[in-house]
């Protein structure tokens, strides 16, 4: 058996009084890929930057390619690939000079490079965009060249912090083709973070990290296959999805129930053997057929079983106009004589929860800016709340509820002082400020925070504070722009839950997100590419569009991938 390429050796790392690590084992062997997945907050990025030689432990032995990484940072640093989470892009730069300069860093020799190059730039699709500047390309071009960078001199080990976060399906999928070309043909060993458990899944191994300590190290079926028995999938032809999966959450003995497809799938405790449900209110009796479980189950089951979430009480929307909340025909927007968008059209109706998807560059942003007011409309018509925004746009603003893509709220300010500012500046006041600001703080579970600097806060509860902030004044529309990216799957099961809760009382939601699980909560969706809508419709439709004989039931992430590359083609 091979000697492993990394071993951790009771390790601890503390920051002041955080105690990010403690007493953690593990070990990555060549030539797989090792996934290393946990809540925020867990500690994966902590022991990356360990791995990497980057920080010394206070107690324990990081060995990496049998050097002590805590003697021997220079000489780690040297040997391994390391991409972070935000990977140090020169945005001036153009992607042959990004080469170039990483190329130097890591001493390849001249002789070597070109045919390196030619190597990468055919993996990564980047070979006609050499001379284009870094800052000038998608976000999921950014990640290839982000891991081409890396990967200038090949590596034994190669590091990877969530390389997937805020990419579209496509891309995820031809980093991920990457990745297995250096195990694959190189033998490199694969150390990869991830907050999406679809790609732990795919790893050799997976290391499940909680508050600082490995819980457990195996391969993916190994987690999963004690859940033999307690996943169920659960469909409905009287109810919704949605509403079918907020009555069967209700349900003594599940655990967890999320939106699959058409249906609900559930995960329920030990000695529920239920097949058939009574769910009152009229509704029929839902059958439950059993279904294989999955890692995400065994996640949920081990970090999320009872925890009881808090959610905001949401008053019921009053009706403004007959019309549809949001209306767009005919939308153009131009950049010098480049055209983002280029004339889409689509209506969202009230209380609907309306899902833009596309991939990188497509336009989605651009356009959800001009929705938003944020980004002048070249042409063509857009109506929010019954105001044409090029006309009316600060009283459409006063309507509407903004989530950006990033955190964009005040990194220097405490929470509390977040959510004042952000009340004041939609016009609240006094008592009024008062009872929402207690409102934010209490809903989404932010008073033990309240007097932190929202920079430090773990990413799941930025999130929170952003969401909190978007509603203070109580907006009869809502607009989420990739909400979700990076976040962990119980981060995730929160955002949605308050959002459902958002949209049954009337709030009408507009979203982007490149986690295809999540288009099966929306009513319908749009998808766009390269500034069009190639197609509209409901999740069920849109996954019809993808059927095939050899594949007559795709997924939401197949269905996308699938009419974006006929986009393509057919261009």
């Amino acid at each position: 058996m091979k000697d492993p390429v990394l071993r951790l050796q009771a390790v601890h790392k503390s920051f002041g009084e955080v105690t990010a690590l403690e007493a953690v084992e593990m070990e990555v062997k060549p030539g797989g890929v090792t996934g290393l997945v946990g809540p925020d907050g867990a500690g994966k990025t902590t022991l990356m930057r360990l791995c990497c030689g980057l920080l010394r432990p206070d107690r324990g032995r990081v060995e990496v390619l049998g050097l002590d990484a805590a003697r021997r940072p220079e000489r780690v640093q040297a040997s391994v690939g390391y991409m972070p989470q935000r990977f140090g892009l020169y945005e001036d730069l153009s992607v042959q000079e990004n080469l170039d300069l990483y190329a130097d860093l890591q001493g390849v020799a001249k002789a070597d490079r070109p045919g390196r190059y030619r190597k990468l730039m055919e993996m990564t699709g980047l070979a006609p965009f050499t001379k284009r500047l870094a800052g000038n390309l998608s976000g999921g071009m950014k990640q290839k060249l982000g891991l081409a960078c890396a990967l200038v001199r090949p590596p034994p080990l190669l590091l990877l912090d969530e390389p997937t976060v805020g990419v579209d399906p496509v891309s995820r999928r031809e980093l991920w083709q990457i990745v297995y070309h250096q195990v694959e043909e190189l033998g490199t060993a694969v150390l990869l973070s991830t907050a999406y458990l679809d790609e732990a899944e795919r790893c050799d191994q997976v290391v499940l990290m909680h508050r600082g300590k490995v819980l457990g190290q195996a391969p993916p079926a190994a987690f999963s296959e004690a859940l033999q028995g307690r996943t169920w999938r659960a469909a409905s032809t009287d109810l919704p999805p949605r509403r079918l999966q907020k009555r069967l959450k209700k349900l003594p003995g599940v655990v967890d129930a999320t939106i699959e497809r058409d249906g609900v799938r559930l995960l329920t405790r030990p000695g529920f053997h239920q097949t058939r449900v009574e769910l009152g209110e009229g509704s029929p009796p839902v059958i439950l057929q059993p279904t294989r479980p999955r890692f995400e189950d065994a996640f949920i089951d081990r970090l999320g079983a009872g925890r009881k979430q808090a959610t905001p009480t949401v008053r019921p929307r009053r009706r403004h106009g007959e019309g549809d909340p949001i209306v767009v025909e005919n939308l153009v927007r131009r950049f010098g004589d480049f055209v983002a968008v280029k004339g889409i059209g689509f209506r969202v109706k009230r209380g609907e929860i309306f899902g833009l998807l596309g991939a990188n560059g497509a336009g989605k942003t651009t356009t959800f800016r001009m929705l938003c007011g944020l980004l002048p409309v070249t042409s063509g018509r857009v109506s929010v709340a019954g105001h044409d925004l090029r006309t009316a746009s600060a009283r459409a603003r006063a309507h509407i509820g903004y989530m950006a893509q990033r955190f964009s709220l005040y990194g220097n300010l405490t929470v509390l002082q977040n959510l004042r500012f952000f009340a004041s500046a939609y016009g609240l006041r006094g008592a009024r400020q008062r009872e929402r600001i207690q409102w934010a703080l209490e809903g989404f579970e932010l008073e033990p925070y309240a007097d932190t600097n929202a920079a430090t806060l773990p990413l799941g509860f930025k999130q929170r504070l952003a969401f909190a902030a978007s509603l203070m004044h109580e907006p009869e529309i809502l607009f989420l722009d990739e909400p979700t990216s990076g976040v962990d799957p119980l981060a995730r099961r929160e955002f949605w839950e308050r959002t459902n809760a958002l949209a049954e009382a009337g709030v009408t939601v507009l979203v982007t997100t490149h986690f295809m699980e999540e288009a099966d909560y929306c009513d319908r969706l749009a998808i766009m590419a390269e500034g069009r809508v190639l197609m509209e419709g409901t999740p069920r439709r849109i996954r019809q569009e993808a059927r095939t004989p050899d594949h007559p039931d795709p997924t939401m992430e197949e269905a996308f991938i699938h009419l974006i590359q006929a986009g393509r083609r057919a261009a």
